[in-house]
């Protein structure tokens, strides 16, 4: 199947309680899916993700998805391009209402002559619709694009942040925002490092997190003062002189930070590896992992087709014991930071048949190959995974994989392909895939 640039999916994301999932892509739509009930008669369809809302921002990537926490019956989530945040606002209407006065039954306006009675209008069954209506778009605060957007633990402010500033927004004032840290210097030559992500902490509403180019993280606090430029705290691993190459500053930005759902750690990816850092411990990492340090003698060919520059994400499972993080050939890693051990899957339709069980993958770097391994040569770097995202109380993920969304769970469902130009294109079921990593096993769905 041929591949759209605009179907390419840039963003995954759950809702607070893992019912919703939302994806965007980079012509401008965006895809939410919702989890199937439970129900009696089909318990196995229990898990299952299908469509339930579709729209379209503008004709532009989106970057960035971020759920508000559900505070009635309908769904709120924020979507950024390179410039511009929208509120939107899904909601589900099955009743209309019917007679009115003025109109007639079409719509049309009646004459108020004509008008011989009045009646009170009632509301009327109707086929389930799901309404998705931009409530507040907030623009024209960044001169750089957009790379991040985080959600404030109040529930009344967000930031957004580009190369140089990170800006603090109310969710009720469209018309300005604070900015909280800018690092332009007077002369634009001086400029040695860019802002590449920034998140909030998820308990403490004053105190945020920013990552750099250079892969410094600053620890800002709201409290100090309404110009965040000096951090309360500095994390880096200092660089050792002997692994220094013209690659090491590239390689060390860092592409995405996440705090963990208790407030104690950071987690941050570059390139090569994934780092976890203790707040309480500012000058080096508690727990580093290396992604794909194979690649590490092929960074000469990765930066002449610009795949040394790709932004993966990494992300925690529901009680921060196991992180994920994606890689090329559509291969994705978890690590286990209890038992220390991890494991290579690759979220691929070819190898997804009926039946057919996930065996991990293993990357050859020289010597004899092994039957199960594949040579390092022969990855695919077009093929990759930047996107993911763990459920929030479950054991469900979901992986994008150019313009495919993949979801894996511990329960035996149906496995289905969505693509985002075609929709739903195939449906059979897979077997338990890997159950020696953690306590739970996984199976894939594929959208």
């Amino acid at each position: 199947m041929r591949c759209f640039s605009a179907d390419i999916i840039s963003t995954v994301e759950f809702n607070s309680s893992g019912e919703l999932l939302a994806t965007g892509d980079k012509g401008g739509r965006v895809v939410v899916f919702q989890r199937e009930q439970e129900s009696k008669s089909q318990p196995q369809r229990r898990g299952e993700y299908n469509v339930y809302s579709t729209f379209q921002k503008i004709e532009e990537k989106i970057n960035k998805i971020k759920w508000l926490p559900q505070q009635n019956a309908a769904y709120f989530l924020l979507s950024t391009n390179d410039k511009t945040v929208k509120l939107w606002k899904i909601s589900e209407r099955d009743k209309r209402p019917e007679g009115y006065n003025l109109k007639d039954e079409d719509g049309r306006i009646r004459d108020p002559s004509t008008i011989t009675s009045l009646r009170v209008p009632v509301l009327q069954p109707m086929d389930l619709m799901v309404e998705a209506t931009a409530r507040r778009v907030f623009s024209n605060a960044h001169t750089y694009h957009i790379n991040s957007i985080s959600v404030n633990s109040d529930l009344q402010t967000f930031i957004s942040t580009d190369d140089l500033r990170v800006n603090l927004w109310n969710l009720e004032i469209t018309d300005r925002s604070f900015n909280i840290v800018d690092i332009k210097p007077a002369n634009m030559e001086e400029l040695t490092e860019v802002i590449t992500s920034a998140e909030f902490h998820p308990q403490q509403c004053h105190t945020f997190a920013y990552s750099s180019s250079k892969g410094s993280i600053r620890l800002c606090d709201m409290r100090q003062a309404a110009l965040c430029d000096k951090h309360c705290k500095y994390f880096e691993e200092p660089e050792d002189p002997s692994t220094r190459s013209f690659f090491s500053e590239i390689i060390s930005s860092i592409s995405d930070v996440k705090f963990s759902h208790n407030g104690r750690y950071l987690m941050t990816r570059d390139y090569l590896t994934v780092k976890v850092w203790d707040l309480q411990m500012e000058n080096k990492p508690l727990e580093t992992y290396q992604v794909h340090d194979y690649l590490r003698g092929k960074l000469c060919s990765l930066y002449e087709n610009d795949c040394i520059f790709d932004k993966f994400e990494c992300v925690w499972n529901g009680s921060d014991s196991v992180i994920m993080t994606g890689s090329y050939n559509n291969f994705f890693r978890m690590f286990d930071r209890n038992t220390k051990r991890d494991v290579t899957l690759e979220a691929s339709r070819e190898n997804s048949k009926p039946r057919a069980i996930l065996k991990p993958r293993k990357v050859c770097v020289g010597g004899k190959r092994r039957k199960d391994e594949i040579s390092v040569d022969s990855l695919d770097f077009s093929k990759k995974i930047l996107h993911t995202t763990w459920h929030p109380h479950e054991n469900i993920i979901a992986v994008a994989a150019t313009n495919n969304l993949y979801i894996f769970q511990d329960k035996v469902v149906g496995l289905f392909i969505w693509n985002s130009r075609w929709g739903r294109v195939k449906s059979s079921k897979l077997q338990r895939t890997w159950n020696d990593l953690v306590q739970n096993c996984y199976l894939v769905i594929i959208y």
